[in-house]
């Protein structure tokens, strides 16, 4: 009697998904925006999330063989074309799965679906492969993503923390030629944002400034599943920050390196001279005047954390491009 019962139960499910499509949000990060954090917030309170009909792929799911062959594996004996065959199916298979149990929503968050952040420094360019990489991806979905979502950073504070990860995870300090690059190199989170429109023209795409969502992982959740009264366990914890200089010299010293490459002082590293961080700045407010101005339909940029007036907020004073006389650290730091 109890198998008949659940028979019926996923009969059921299959009958109102043929009408009503399982909802799913790609959350693609970027790194260096509190990703991890909103994933440790969806995976503590995952059970809670089901009883709301959510579901969640992060990257403990996703990087464990899910995904794989999507973008190509170097070395593998399947040519790229059976990666991506079988990897479509093998989501396909679990996509049939969530629906069967009557799930509404998922949300599949690993901000490496974009590409890698020493890859980023290595090209000194932000995300230079993010088109190809989410055109596989929206194939390998087929055609199902209801929307994706995008955390973008001030480039001055992004690239300060990818630097201070990399040389905690083992990479060479940036030199001076190198800070030069990401500062000249003419690619910025509207050229990422452009592409990953390209790629996926008839998906929804959510901006989010890291500057206001950053801390709200209950708020971004709400911005991709509609849920109302989201769960607030965990969402203040921290996850993964970057490391400081007085972690950073430690690093180095056990590598045998010398630290007095790194500033004096404690705290947040900054590798840029005043002129660079400036000029960093000045192309993010370029960047948000562009989304505020309608990011020629690519994008929404979602500004108000408050679920009444969630939208496109540009703020009254930012009305022409550049950064404004007076205010240079305060609106952007």
């Amino acid at each position: 009697m109890t198998g008949n019962s659940e028979s019926a139960r996923i009969r059921a499910a299959r009958q109102r998904k043929a009408y009503e499509p399982m909802d799913i949000t790609l959350h693609l990060g970027a790194h260096r925006t509190a990703s991890t954090a909103f994933q440790y917030y969806l995976r503590e309170n995952l059970n809670e999330l089901k009883k709301h009909q959510i579901g969640v792929w992060g990257p403990l799911r996703t990087r464990d063989g899910l995904l794989r062959g999507v973008i190509p594996v170097p070395g593998a004996l399947q040519s790229p074309a059976e990666q991506f065959s079988r990897a479509r199916g093998r989501i396909a298979l679990h996509l049939r799965k969530l629906e069967d149990t009557g799930l509404q929503h998922l949300v599949v968050s690993d901000e490496n679906m974009i590409g890698a952040p020493r890859r980023n420094l290595r090209d000194s360019r932000l995300y230079g492969g993010i088109g190809e990489r989410m055109a596989r991806y929206g194939a390998a979905f087929d055609g199902r993503i209801s929307r994706v979502v995008l955390s973008i950073r001030s480039q001055d504070r992004y690239w300060s923390s990818v630097a201070a990860y990399s040389v905690g995870r083992g990479h060479k300090v940036p030199q001076a030629d190198d800070l030069d690059r990401l500062v000249t190199t003419n690619r910025h989170w509207r050229e990422v944002i452009a592409d990953l429109a390209c790629a996926l023209p008839e998906t929804q795409i959510l901006v989010l400034p890291y500057e206001v969502f950053g801390g709200l992982p209950e708020r971004k959740l709400t911005l991709m599943t509609g849920l109302t009264n989201p769960p607030m366990k965990h969402a203040r914890e921290w996850i993964n920050r970057a490391p400081s200089l007085s972690e950073l010299r430690q690093v180095l010293r056990d590598r045998e390196e010398t630290p007095d490459v790194l500033p004096p002082g404690e705290g947040r590293w900054d590798p840029f001279d005043h002129a660079q961080t400036m000029a960093l700045r000045e192309a993010y407010a370029d960047d948000l005047f562009w989304l505020r101005a309608g990011a020629d339909g690519h994008a929404t940029l979602i500004e108000e954390t408050r679920p009444d007036k969630t939208g496109k907020t540009p703020l009254q004073a930012q009305t022409t491009r550049g950064q404004p006389d007076g205010i240079e650290e305060r609106r952007l730091a």
